[in-house]
């Protein structure tokens, strides 16, 4: 049975988190928004989105040594900055939600190099990629070589 395509059956919701998508990423790098997003979908299984944002992040000027190791950042400090670290640790924590909620030293470390605005934009991006990331499993939408 195929599944349904959510911007023809759904067209407000899907607008909706396309409007929401557009405001989350005020004022956010455009490489950590694609990296985020790709550790995201790669938590959530989402080939589609993996694909996607790795395609973006290479657009933005990405390299293909970050993109193979954003998977395993923890092992690989040396490729990424402290910041990018404290937000992939906080997207992380945000995508596989442990009981008790999001540590306090990941928030903490967070914090130490971005104001709450900006802490607010990042939390919106991660949970609107986690909702996209669910769309695109849930709809089984397929990356296009």
């Amino acid at each position: 049975m195929t599944r349904i395509n959510l911007a023809k059956s759904a067209p407000e919701t899907y607008k909706a988190l396309v409007a929401l998508d557009t405001v989350v990423r005020e004022g956010i790098d455009t490489e950590l928004a694609e990296l985020v997003r790709i550790r995201a979908s790669q938590l959530n299984g989402c080939a589609y989105c993996i694909h996607r944002h790795s395609s973006d992040a290479r657009a933005a000027g990405e390299s293909e040594e970050r993109l193979m190791l954003v998977s395993n950042w923890h092992d690989a400090p040396g490729f990424f900055s402290e910041p990018e670290q404290a937000v992939l640790a906080l997207t992380e924590a945000v995508t596989t939600l442990p009981h008790g909620g999001v540590p306090d030293e990941i928030y903490d470390r967070v914090a130490t190099h971005f104001d709450d605005h900006r802490i607010g934009q990042l939390i919106g991006l991660i949970f609107t990629i986690n909702a996209w990331n669910r769309i695109g499993v849930t709809t089984q939408l397929e990356p296009q070589p």
